[in-house]
């Protein structure tokens, strides 16, 4: 009996686990692996989850698909929308949602399976299913190559990769090159000197050092970086002090940068620590700041030959003007670690799950910004169909073009 795969979706849409903590997640995913027939694995890397098909002699393509969601509330207004609570690493507890797509991700994982059992006779080679967890760490990929996958599973020849995203359902987004931006995450503890509110002249304050740091990296981007580039310096978090009477001793932030090669990266790396020590000075702080990497992610890119082979294919199976050019996204990615790590190609695309006529109006009215939710906006929902079906056929053809 066929898989319900909308059934599926709005189950794990309703049930979103954070990142390393994807337990119920990844059972449901093993145990649909299990009953298409494959041999399956849990566990690995942390809560990943790998499943094989042999099916005769040729080529070993590993498919990926994430699984994590995010520390989001939900505001969508769906009949089937999350209340899930979950508890980050700090030990707080936070709103879930599936806020990035990733319950799609498995979900059309899930179908293109099916699909493929079900043609096995019309192919060659060897299938790896990898259900990957906490991407949204930047580290899911790399803890299940820590764990040895490389070793314990058939090489890959290729891997490939999808993401749903605010593009019109049907679409599909794919780009030979950086499809996607490398990234690394900072955390700068800028130290001051703590005091009473009502006696700033004898503090040192991480307050005011912090929101200069701030205003000041800025210019990174406008005033550092060629304007026919490509980089991003955002500060998504700032934490200081506990109450209105006291300066704190201390100042927090996190930092997103994003880049599209080495050569920018190194430039933002290295003005970004400039001016946080620089800001640090001008305050007169007593101790240097700290700046700590707390994730690197490599820019995703493609391989020429390969996505030219995954282009026509996507041709193939939805027509030649749904695939698109959808130029490079400033999101990161950790699925090319897979890649990277094997010494294999890369193919990795974008699907669309907005409904078609409302992203037509919305960009008729100049307003796609405005009025199309994001990824990881707490309003973010793919429309479930076509977006599933787009997905299950783009993931089992491109699997096709390399199985032969």
């Amino acid at each position: 009996m066929a898989i319900d795969l909308e059934a599926l979706y709005i189950d794990l849409h309703q049930h979103p686990e954070l990142s390393f903590q994807e337990t119920r997640t990844a059972g449901i995913a093993a145990q649909h692996l299990r009953e298409l027939g494959l041999d399956v694995e849990e566990g690995v890397g942390v809560t990943g989850v790998v499943g094989v098909l042999r099916n005769g002699d040729g080529p070993v393509v590993w498919v990926r698909a994430d699984m994590d969601a995010l520390p989001v509330e939900e505001q969508t207004g769906l009949a089937y929308a999350s209340t899930a609570k979950g508890v980050d690493p700090a030990g707080t507890t936070v709103p879930v949602m599936h806020a990035c797509g990733h319950d799609m991700h498995v979900t059309a994982m899930i179908g293109a399976v099916e699909k493929l059992v079900a043609e096995r006779e019309d192919w060659s080679g060897t299938l790896v299913v990898l259900i990957q967890p906490a991407e949204e760490y930047g580290a899911g990929a790399r803890a299940m190559l820590d764990d040895g996958i490389l070793g314990r599973y058939p090489k890959p020849d290729v891997v490939l990769g999808q993401h749903v995203t605010p593009l019109p359902a049907g679409v599909i987004g794919v780009r030979s090159g950086t499809q996607m931006a490398a990234s690394d995450g900072l955390t700068v503890t800028l130290h001051g000197r703590g005091g009473h509110g009502s006696r700033p002249h004898a503090t040192i304050d991480p307050v005011v050092m912090a929101a200069a740091t701030v205003m000041r990296l800025q210019t990174v981007v406008s005033r550092e970086i060629d304007p026919q580039g490509v980089a991003v310096v955002t500060v998504g978090s700032i934490h200081a002090g506990l109450k209105n009477n006291i300066i704190p001793a201390e100042a927090k932030l996190e930092l997103s940068l994003r880049y599209p090669n080495e050569e920018v990266r190194d430039k933002v790396l290295a003005s970004v620590e400039r001016i946080v020590r620089a800001e640090a000075t001008a305050s007169g702080a007593e101790r240097e700041p700290e700046i700590r990497t707390d994730h690197t992610l490599p820019a995703t890119i493609n391989d020429d030959e390969a996505t030219v082979r995954v282009t026509a294919a996507l041709q193939r199976a939805l027509g030649e003007t749904a695939v698109i050019d959808p130029g490079m996204f400033t999101g990161s990615e950790d699925v090319s670690w897979f890649a990277r790590d094997a010494g294999v190609p890369l193919v990795f695309w974008f699907w669309g799950g907005v409904d078609p006529a409302r992203f037509a109006e919305a960009l008729a009215a100049g307003r796609v910004e405005q009025d199309i939710p994001t990824n990881h906006s707490p309003f973010f929902a793919p429309e479930i169909h076509p977006t599933i079906e787009v997905g299950v056929t783009a993931m089992s053809a491109a699997a096709r073009e390399f199985l032969g």
